[in-house]
């Protein structure tokens, strides 16, 4: 089997709060395979340890061919035992309040991080990588220019891996000029519907393109 090129910048994908794994995880290999998809940061809609062990399973086992590292969105608990690679937590007080429920030698990250002092501390609490411009709960990002000045300060002064969440698939681009580590899409995907693929695809492309000329 002959490489494909790599992109410079990686793809992540958030899924939405998944109710129905076995309909979801189909849909979510597709979207694994249509491009450099690093990494999946997987939401349940459900808190019952034996419903939400059943969902990760189902979705792992799509996975587990495909070389996608699965995180489990705050639920560090349950990562060992549901055979997942680690977690990523919403929050600097969610780290604080359930690190220590992540199994040893686990993957963690940490989102939720509005200002500069709060990436900071959370990079010195031992994660793997920081995120960048995810919706908070009511679905409020910052402003674009925003981030992207974070990311620059950040990938200038740190070398722990920053994750930039992207609005729209056109942000894809920006974002890794701006050396984002990778770029997490959310939204920007799973509001494609079936097509959702094609939008993964389309986000790959945009990240192997050449940088422009200075």
């Amino acid at each position: 089997m002959s490489e494909t090129p790599k992109a410079r910048t990686r793809l992540i994908l958030v899924t939405p709060a998944v109710k129905d794994a076995v309909s979801f995880a189909p849909l979510l290999e597709a979207c694994c395979r249509e491009g450099d998809v690093a990494a999946v940061v997987l939401n349940l809609a459900t808190d019952d340890e034996v419903m939400a062990l059943s969902a990760i399973r189902i979705v792992s086992t799509h996975l587990q061919n495909i070389g996608t590292t699965l995180l489990l969105a705050d639920m560090p608990a349950l990562v060992e035992a549901a055979g997942a690679d680690g977690a990523h937590f919403t929050s600097v007080d969610e780290l604080r309040g359930s690190r220590t429920k992540l199994a040893a030698g686990r993957l963690a990250g940490v989102g939720g991080l509005p200002s500069r002092h709060d990436a900071m501390v959370a990079s010195e609490s031992g994660v793997d990588y920081v995120m960048f411009g995810e919706p908070d709960a009511s679905g409020k990002r910052p402003g674009f220019s925003a981030l992207l000045e974070r990311v620059a300060w950040w990938a200038e002064i740190f070398q722990l891996p920053c994750v930039a969440f992207a609005g729209s698939i056109d942000e894809t681009p920006q974002l890794a000029e701006a050396h984002a580590d990778f770029v997490a899409l959310g939204d920007a995907v799973w509001s494609a519907g079936a097509n959702a693929p094609q939008a993964v695809a389309r986000a790959s492309e945009l990240l192997l393109q050449p940088e422009p000329a200075n």
